[in-house]
């Protein structure tokens, strides 16, 4: 039998590769792709050593990134936070202390991550850039390390989730065992009227503590970091459940930053407004 040359063996797999893929469209001339090499096929047939083989597609890697950016539940909006568009000039300190801090600790992930200390926390005033900077953490252990992030907005998260049980434990499920879980504006306060005057009081109801207890303890017992964005001090978080307080606490406690001070200086929605 004669020996294929290697031009026959390459003409022959031209052939068999366009076959399979007429097949898998169904013959469609119209068919788009989102990878025009493999033709969605995350792979195609090459030759290694004279030999047909299967090689995987390089689109593999952004396929990854793209399933990991739809189930961290992250807005089109929020995918665009970075630490490039992030605003230091003319802030005041804390705010650049932020920066530093949540550049740091992305910089530092990998060796921390199955620390007791693999955590971050941005505390304090509204508007300083507490989701900004955590967002843009989140979205480059996505996009650059590949690593699962679950974003969880607290009052929204629980809004939506009260009164749908089966979907509430499979969230409760989720926050619990994501590799990374980002809680933002956790017990987010809410002004209330008293005979002092109106005075903040954190949304906190007892089965939101409870829920959120179950959460960290299980991440904190197992070593699995959080990011939290909150406008309560560690003090303030201690006061609504101090076991609750003191595991956030202690997760976050070499990259905790709290930010205090002029309103009109650290929050950047209140810039130019007069005084």
């Amino acid at each position: 039998m004669a020996t294929q040359t290697m031009e026959e063996i390459l003409r022959k797999l031209q052939i068999k590769t366009t076959q399979l893929l007429e097949e898998e469209s169904d013959g469609s001339a119209n068919q788009t792709y989102e990878c025009t090499k493999c033709k969605d096929q995350t792979g195609y047939i090459g030759i290694d050593n004279g030999k047909e083989v299967w090689i995987r597609c390089t689109c593999i890697t952004w396929r990854r990134v793209k399933r990991l950016m739809k189930s961290s539940e992250i807005t089109e909006e929020f995918k665009r936070l970075g630490f490039q568009n992030f605003k230091i000039d003319d802030k005041p300190d804390v705010i650049k202390d932020a920066y530093e801090c949540s550049r740091m600790y992305y910089q530092s992930f990998d060796s921390i991550k199955n620390n007791r200390n693999n955590s971050i926390g941005l505390l304090g005033q509204p508007g300083a850039g507490k989701t900004h900077l955590l967002m843009a953490i989140a979205n480059n252990l996505l996009q650059k390390k590949h690593i699962p992030v679950l974003y969880f907005p607290f009052v929204e998260g629980f809004g939506d989730l009260k009164d749908d049980f089966d979907a509430l434990e499979d969230k409760l499920g989720r926050m619990k065992t994501v590799d990374v879980l980002f809680i933002d504006d956790l017990f987010k306060p809410v002004s209330v009227q008293t005979k002092e005057g109106r005075k903040r009081k954190p949304r906190a109801t007892e089965w939101q503590v409870e829920q959120m207890y179950a959460v960290i303890n299980y991440r904190y017992l197992n070593h699995l970091p959080i990011m939290v964005s909150s406008e309560l001090t560690v003090d303030e978080l201690c006061d609504i459940d101090e076991a609750l307080g003191t595991r956030i606490y202690q997760m976050c406690q070499d990259y905790t930053v709290v930010i205090k001070g002029d309103r009109k200086q650290l929050n950047h929605r209140l810039v130019g407004a007069p005084a």
